[in-house]
């Protein structure tokens, strides 16, 4: 029996991470039973092959295997784990070259020589994400995993034939057979990396975005007003958008509200281009079938239909009355809410700083909207409540008055 480390800790490795920041700890056993890793102590997690927990690190190791397609979609596949699979075979169903090295480790707790077949090694040190076989095409979801790394390594470029297999794959409609949930942990882990555009570049080089997005691919070639928007493109704003969410490591429900605020300028009427009157409500019904389409939780769902709704009156706040100010807070649910709507908030410093020439505006509206919700918070609103003896219009009319009337006295309006 032999143990190896493979994929992403390898990878990482070579790329000189620190051994702290290096995630992907994965292990791969060649030449054991089953039987073996459960008297050596191996607790067993896997539900489709053998895969077992350290009995102390809690790592993974995984019996070595092969893979061979059954059906359409990511769970039609039959895998075959036994003491005859080789190290090679195992690597050779992965999904790309530099996620296919591996190193030995020894009973000292060292690293053996680095076992690269497929060449990862030179990829890596060319910046090239290759696939390792044919095989890619076996997997759908393979083509999101690509884009994925795309958007980790956002200088990395992918290879001529990858995005060819990747083509083929979107051609025939096997990525209609993915799980939803499946293509939200792909998608949601990607707008978690460095470069998100790359992830949806790369997408749409693969001719997938249109299959899996296609509420986001119908922004390209979409034109802005110049004033607003010296970018032109909405697709591009939208990217410069998530991007930016990404260099001020924002939250992902923030990063998916970046993605998804201008999902309604897609829609718009060709004859009042480059306005974009009402998109926010389009915004927000192509959003709710895009989250119920996916599955997206619930948290990165209602923070995208806030902004999506909303984004525009944010922008125009600094011209608000009193009145208005309160009435975009209760509109937002903010004063039961106040981190959604603070999460909102910076989802529109994005969205206004997202724009060619735009990433260092001033975005006072922030401060002055987040100064109103804190004087508002100060209203005792149980107290006016009790004055009103259950008469629900006159609760609801005082205590609209009172938050305008502390906000004026604040100087806030």
């Amino acid at each position: 029996m032999k143990i190896y480390a493979v994929g992403g800790s390898v990878r990482d490795a070579l790329l000189g991470l620190p051994e702290a920041q290096i995630q992907d700890r994965d292990f791969v056993v060649v030449g054991a039973t089953p039987q073996q890793m459960l008297d050596l102590g191996y607790r067993p997690v896997g539900a489709d092959f053998p895969v077992f927990l350290h009995p102390e690190t809690q790592d993974e190791y995984a019996l070595a295997r092969t893979e061979r397609k059954t059906a359409p979609g990511y769970k039609g596949f039959q895998f075959h784990a036994a003491p005859d699979v080789t190290l090679e075979q195992d690597l050779a169903r992965r999904d790309l070259t530099i996620n296919a090295m591996a190193r030995e480790v020894l009973p000292d707790g060292g690293q053996g020589e680095l076992i690269d077949p497929f060449n990862g090694q030179r990829d890596l040190q060319k910046k090239i994400l290759r696939h390792v076989s044919p095989a890619f095409i076996e997997d759908p979801l393979r083509v999101l995993r690509l884009a994925r790394f795309a958007a980790r390594y956002g200088d990395f470029t992918v290879a001529v034939e990858t995005i060819v297999l990747a083509q083929d794959i979107a051609a025939a409609g096997e990525l209609d057979a993915l799980v939803p949930e499946r293509v939200w942990q792909e998608l949601s882990r990607g707008l978690m990396e460095g470069k998100p555009s790359r992830m949806f570049d790369i997408l749409r080089q693969c001719d997938a975005l249109v299959r899996i997005l296609p509420e986001v691919e119908a922004l390209d070639g979409v034109p802005q007003r110049a004033d607003y928007h010296p970018e032109i493109d909405t697709l591009v704003h939208v990217m410069m958008v998530v991007d930016y969410a990404a260099r001020q490591n924002f939250s992902l429900p923030i990063r998916f509200a970046a993605l998804t605020h201008d999902l309604g300028k897609g829609t718009t009427p060709p004859d009042i281009l480059p306005r974009h009157l009402g998109h926010e409500e389009r915004s927000v019904k192509l959003l709710e079938k895009v989250c119920q389409r996916l599955k997206v939780p619930n948290d990165c769902r209602d923070l995208a239909v806030l902004t999506a709704r909303e984004h525009g009156h944010v922008h125009q706040s600094q011209e608000f009355s009193a009145a208005a100010l309160v009435r975009l807070l209760e509109r937002s649910d903010a004063l039961r809410k106040p981190q959604r709507f603070a999460d909102m908030l910076l989802a529109c410093l994005c969205d206004a700083r997202g724009r060619k020439d735009f990433e260092d505006c001033p975005y006072p509206q922030q401060a002055r909207l987040l100064e109103a919700l804190r004087v508002v918070q100060t209203v005792d609103a149980g107290a006016i409540a009790a004055e009103c003896e259950n008469n629900a219009p006159l609760i609801r009319d005082r205590i609209h008055a009172a938050r305008c009337a502390a906000i004026e006295r604040a100087g806030v309006a």
